[in-house]
């Protein structure tokens, strides 16, 4: 087998043309657009990897590629742990164990030389509400943004010595459903009009306000778990940008508190259920306003909850129903709309957990975040529990 590294436009097509390979026959899973994959491995642009460094390689064997993996570290990624931490994203592979160690053991021996003691993924290069952890239970189509793999990538990474750091685990919210939880609604309906605070929705017109009110939101409702990595003002600029023909200003809200920022809840229509008929992964100008044509149609018929952050001092008000609330009045009207994924919340925030069952959604989907330590002396520890 030969390792090779992705650098021109040969190993560039055998990069995106493998998984093509990897699920054929396999109608659940939903090519990726190459361009918003080069953008993510792209350092002019995507603002996470100014202060960091990423690779990739293809693996031939007999002169056919059976495996393709990226490695990176990042500034904001790398530093929060116990131990210097990089990624491994992209991974793909057929049902070979030794492909599989040869895509680690690569990954592996560059990020080694950079001083890095761990690596965790399948995770993304940027925010985690993106291509962040292994599919192992819930094989259906999934919706933007979330990993789908093969039921036999599981053994491929724990038989290599990955350990899970935490699990991720996804719900779904039938919205037209007539037994949603009568005391839950209710409740979020009067926590939602309850004096001093205000419910508003997100506009365009004044993304600078918003991108700093979600910036000070995160900031104190994470900057404290062991977790918490912060987010550039760039990145959320270009997150923005780039998907502004996915979002809609009616499914992204933030609560105020006296005039303050105190909350903020971003969702966005399943584009997979477009996207799954461009099977080739390329778009061109023509299949761009397909895009735009086919969504004004209203085939999308799922949403997907992308985060929600509230400010731990309001974290026992109640204010995350009275969001869900104001998020099913817009479902209700956009009648065409008749599920919302949850997805996703990891095992060690049993708070949210709990408030997703609350609302009557149904766990559909598992995800893994794994993790890999260097030194197999060391000891493994998973991702703490976050305390209420």
């Amino acid at each position: 087998m030969q390792v090779i590294e992705v650098s021109d436009k040969q190993t560039i097509n055998s990069f995106h043309e493998l998984p093509y390979k990897i699920y054929k026959g396999d109608s659940n899973w939903v090519p990726p657009l190459r361009m918003m994959v080069e953008n993510v491995l792209d350092p002019k642009k995507n603002s996470a990897l100014q202060n960091g460094n990423v690779k990739r390689w293809v693996i031939l064997k007999d002169g056919e590629c059976v495996g393709r993996t990226g490695a990176f570290f990042t500034k904001s990624y790398s530093y929060e742990f116990d131990q210097p931490t990089g990624g491994v994203c992209f991974f793909e592979s057929i049902n070979d164990q030794e492909v599989a160690n040869l895509l680690f053991d690569t990954a592996k021996e560059w990020l080694s030389s950079l001083s890095v003691e761990a690596m965790d993924g399948p995770i993304n290069i940027g925010e985690n509400f993106f291509n962040w952890g292994l599919l192992t239970d819930g094989f259906m189509q999934q919706s933007f943004g979330m990993n789908y793999h093969p039921e036999y990538y599981k053994k491929l990474w724990e038989a290599y010595g990955f350990k899970t750091y935490y699990e991720q685990y996804s719900y779904h919210l039938d919205i037209t459903s007539p037994d949603l939880p009568e005391r839950f609604w209710k409740i979020a309906a009067w926590m939602a009009k309850k004096p001093n605070y205000r419910f508003e929705k997100f506009s365009f017109k004044k993304s600078e306000k918003y991108i700093s009110d979600f910036l000070t939101i995160h900031r104190k409702a994470w900057e404290s778990h062991d977790n918490y990595k912060p987010i550039e003002k760039q990145e959320l600029r270009s997150l923005i940008k780039d998907s502004k023909v996915m979002l809609d200003e009616d499914f992204i809200w933030f609560v105020y508190h006296d005039d303050k920022p105190v909350a903020f809840f971003m969702m966005m229509p399943d584009l997979n259920q477009l996207l799954k008929n461009f099977r080739d992964g390329k778009m061109s100008l023509i299949r761009y306003f397909k895009l735009l044509y086919f969504k004004k149609k209203r085939i999308i018929n799922r949403c997907r909850v992308l985060v929600m952050g509230v400010v731990p001092k309001f974290q026992k008000s109640g204010i995350e129903s009275g969001i869900f609330w104001q998020i099913r009045q817009v479902l209700l009207k956009k009648h065409w709309y008749n599920e919302m994924e949850l997805s996703w919340v990891g095992d060690f925030n049993p708070k949210m957990i709990s408030i997703f069952k609350a609302t009557g959604a149904a766990h559909k989907k598992t995800h893994l975040t794994l993790r890999y330590l260097f030194d197999r002396e060391k000891e493994f520890k998973r991702c703490p529990i976050i305390d209420d």
